[in-house]
C-alpha cells in the first residue's frame, strides 16, 4: 500500500510538472492590462500591421471572356481576280513576306481569253490604222469625202479604247503578272505575315468564288474582342482600362483599352462585343486564343478604404480595430460598400486618416470583446 501511495503522488507530481512547462511554452502575454486598459506588449507590437484608412476613387472590376483578332487596320485580304486552277501556293501561314512577293500562281481561262482579246484589239487598231490612212490619200486626191475621213478615225479610237480597256483589265488581274499563256499571279499586297491561308495546289478557284485565298498583314497591335452579357453592359465603356490574360502566358498580363462597343447583341451567342486595342510584344497573342479579361474603371466616387485583411468578421457583421495608440485600441463596426482585390471600400464606421490593425488583429479583437 506504502509503494502504491508513493507511485501515485509520483504520477500527480508529473502531471504537474508537465501542465506547468505547457503552459511556460505558451506566449506569456499577447496584450498587458495597464490601470484597466488593453495595451500591445513588446512581442505583440512587432507582430501587428497598422494601416491608414484613405479616401480613394472607387475602383470597379468586371471579369469577361474574349478572344484574340487581327487589327483590321493592319491586315489586307487577298482576292482572285480571275476563276481557274491553283498551280503552286509559295507560302504557309506564319510566313513573312514583302510586298509585291508571289503567294501563288492560278491558270486562269479569263485571263488566256483576255490575251486573245487584247490581241485581237490590236489587229483591230492596225486595220483601222490603214483604212485611215487610205481615207486620208484619196481626200487629198479629190478621189475620197471628208466623212470617209472622219469615219476612219472614229473606227480607231474605238479599237484604241478597246485595246486600253482590255490592257487594264489584265493589269488588274494577278497585279500585272499575267501571261499570254493564261497563269495569274496573286501577290502580297503589303509586308507582314500570312495570316490565313485558303487554298491548295490542285484546287479550282470558281467565278463565283466570294471568300479571300489570304490575309496577309502585321499583329504588332491586336484587337481582343470581349463577351459583355447584359447584366454587365452598363458597367462597360469607352476608355476603361482592359487587363488581359491568356491560358499560354497566365503570368504575362496585357493592358489596353476599350475603344469600341458594339451597339447590338450578338444573335447567336446574346452578347455585347466590346474592342480592346492593346500593344503585342513579342508577337505572343496569336489570332483566336480564348483571353480572361479584366475590365477596370473608377466611378469618380470617392469613399475611405482600408486592406481587407483587417477586417473581422463575427456573427453576421464585420468589424475592424481601431488603433490610436499602444493603449487606446478599440473594436469598431463598419459597413462594408464594396470589395475589389485586396482593397475594401467603407461606407461607414471609419474616417479617412484613422489607423487600423491589419494584421493578427484578431488576437486583439477577442482581448477588447472580453473587457
Amino acid at each position: 500500500i506504502k509503494n502504491l501511495n508513493i507511485a501515485a503522488l509520483s504520477t500527480a507530481f508529473s502531471i504537474i510538472m508537465i501542465l506547468s512547462s505547457c503552459q511556460k511554452s505558451t506566449p506569456s502575454v499577447v496584450v498587458e492590462k495597464k490601470d484597466e486598459k488593453i495595451c500591445l506588449s513588446d512581442t505583440m507590437s512587432r507582430m501587428v500591421k497598422i494601416d491608414s484608412a484613405q479616401l480613394t476613387d472607387i475602383t470597379d472590376e468586371l471579369k469577361l471572356s474574349g478572344e484574340v483578332s487581327f487589327d483590321e487596320n493592319k491586315v489586307v485580304k487577298v482576292f482572285p481576280f480571275a476563276s481557274g486552277q491553283v498551280l503552286e501556293v509559295k507560302v504557309s501561314v506564319g510566313d513573312r513576306v514583302s510586298k509585291g512577293q508571289t503567294l501563288a500562281v492560278i491558270k486562269s481561262a479569263d485571263v488566256a481569253g483576255s490575251y486573245a482579246d487584247l490581241n485581237s484589239s490590236k489587229t483591230s487598231i492596225s486595220m483601222a490604222q490603214r483604212t485611215l490612212q487610205k481615207a486620208e490619200t484619196l481626200f487629198k486626191n479629190g478621189l475620197g469625202s471628208e466623212r470617209e475621213v472622219t469615219e476612219a478615225q472614229q473606227n480607231l479610237e474605238m479599237a484604241q479604247k478597246s485595246s486600253s480597256k482590255i490592257s487594264e483589265q489584265i493589269s488588274i488581274t494577278g497585279n500585272g503578272q499575267t501571261s499570254a499563256g493564261g497563269t495569274s499571279i496573286i501577290s502580297a499586297p503589303r509586308s507582314g505575315y500570312v495570316l490565313e491561308k485558303k487554298i491548295n495546289p490542285g484546287m479550282f478557284v470558281r467565278p463565283d468564288n466570294t471568300d479571300n485565298l489570304f490575309t496577309v498583314g502585321d499583329f504588332d497591335d491586336v484587337w481582343v474582342w470581349a463577351n459583355v452579357y447584359e447584366t454587365d453592359i452598363s458597367k462597360v465603356k469607352v476608355g476603361y482600362n482592359a487587363k488581359v490574360t491568356t491560358l499560354a502566358y497566365p503570368d504575362k498580363v496585357f493592358v489596353g483599352k476599350i475603344d469600341k462597343i458594339s451597339a447590338i447583341l450578338d444573335p447567336q451567342a446574346k452578347v455585347m462585343k466590346a474592342r480592346i486595342s492593346l500593344p503585342n510584344p513579342g508577337l505572343m497573342l496569336k489570332p483566336e486564343m480564348f483571353t480572361n479579361v479584366m475590365i477596370e474603371n473608377k466611378e469618380g466616387i470617392k469613399a475611405v478604404s482600408i486592406p481587407a485583411r483587417a477586417l473581422v468578421s463575427e456573427n453576421g457583421r464585420t468589424y475592424v480595430v481601431a488603433y490610436n495608440g499602444e493603449c487606446d485600441m478599440s473594436i469598431r463596426e463598419v459597413s462594408i460598400l464594396k470589395m475589389v482585390r485586396d482593397r475594401a471600400y467603407i461606407s461607414s464606421g471609419l474616417k479617412a486618416g484613422e489607423k487600423v490593425i491589419s494584421q493578427h488583429q484578431i488576437l486583439l479583437f477577442r482581448q477588447l470583446s472580453e473587457k
